[in-house]
Parts: C-alpha cells; sequence; structure tokens
C-alpha cells in the first residue's frame, strides 16, 4: 500500500461550544421549512426551520428542533397534529417572516388556510405535510419533534417550479445550475 500524506491539524482545535457549532453549521445548506400548528384556542403559530428532516419511509416519519424557549413551542408542547411546509426559492420573505420574533406571522400577505386536522396549512408552498406528533426528545434548550405524515401535497407549488429556497451562511439562498 502507497504511503499516504495524511494533513496534520496546524494548531489547537476551537473548544467546542454554542459559537463552534454556529460557525460550523454556516458551512452546511440547509432547506428552509415553515412548521405550524393550531393551538388549543384555535390561533395559528409557526416558525421557520432548517432542521428538518426525513426519518422513515415506513411508516413516514420526519423530524425537527424547535428551541423550548421560542414563542411557538408552548402549542407545540402539546399539539396532536403540525404542518410542514417546505418552501420554494421566491419564498424568503415569507421564510423571514417565520423567522422574525414577535412578527404577525398568519396577517397579510401571508396566505393559509385551515387543513387536515385543523393545522394552518401556506398556500403557494412547494410542498406540504400534515403530520402526528409521535414524540418529543430532550436535547439541549430544544425539543427534537418526531411525526408521522397522515396527509399532504408533494407538488403544492402552482407553478410548478420546485425549486427549494436554501440556507447557507447565515442567508436565504436558491440552488444554482
Amino acid at each position: 500500500m502507497p504511503d499516504v500524506a495524511v494533513p496534520r491539524p496546524t494548531g489547537p482545535a476551537p473548544q467546542a461550544g454554542p459559537e463552534l457549532l454556529r460557525s460550523v453549521f454556516r458551512q452546511h445548506a440547509a432547506g428552509v421549512a415553515v412548521i405550524t400548528a393550531a393551538g388549543r384556542d384555535l390561533r395559528p403559530v409557526g416558525f421557520t426551520a432548517t432542521s428538518l428532516n426525513s426519518v422513515a419511509a415506513e411508516p413516514p416519519l420526519i423530524s425537527f428542533g424547535v428551541g423550548t424557549g421560542s414563542s411557538s413551542w408552548p402549542v407545540l408542547a402539546e399539539a396532536e397534529h403540525i404542518g410542514v411546509h417546505v418552501l420554494g426559492e421566491d419564498q424568503e420573505a415569507l421564510a423571514a417572516t417565520f423567522a422574525r420574533s414577535g412578527a404577525d406571522r398568519f396577517g397579510a400577505p401571508t396566505r393559509w388556510r385551515t387543513g387536515p386536522e385543523g393545522v394552518p396549512v401556506l398556500d403557494g408552498v412547494l410542498a406540504w405535510l400534515v403530520c402526528r406528533v409521535v414524540a418529543r426528545v430532550p436535547a439541549g434548550d430544544h425539543r427534537i419533534v418526531l411525526a408521522q405524515a397522515v396527509a399532504g401535497n408533494p407538488s403544492a407549488d402552482p407553478s410548478g417550479r420546485g425549486r427549494p429556497l436554501l440556507y447557507h451562511q447565515g442567508r436565504f439562498n436558491a440552488l444554482r445550475d
């Protein structure tokens, strides 16, 4: 077997902590989604998430992280069903609205309706799911929510463009060809 030069670190590695984690994940491009739910008073809540993952196909499970200090957490902590909305590259303003603290997220110009299981469903997104929450796993100052898809639309975007919004280096971005 030939000798292979293995690069060696030139200095001490930064200590692990919140800033190191944020710095590393700024290098990771992630899809942008909006998670929604309805409270007992039927008022909708929602937030922008870049932690959405497909977990399993059988049964169809997804996961996402949510901070326990977020304004949406009290409703999500009790919600039986949630909405998952995959945003298109032209929906940066919608993503920013749902990411902004104190914003009227469901006021104009946001277009939405009550969907299956009473979940708020956003109009004009690339795709959406309504999911039944099956677990909330403690993870530091967050919870990892596991949920099983029960309804959805894989091609909700009427334009059929199908190009997702991404988050990278602290900014919203689009795919490049």
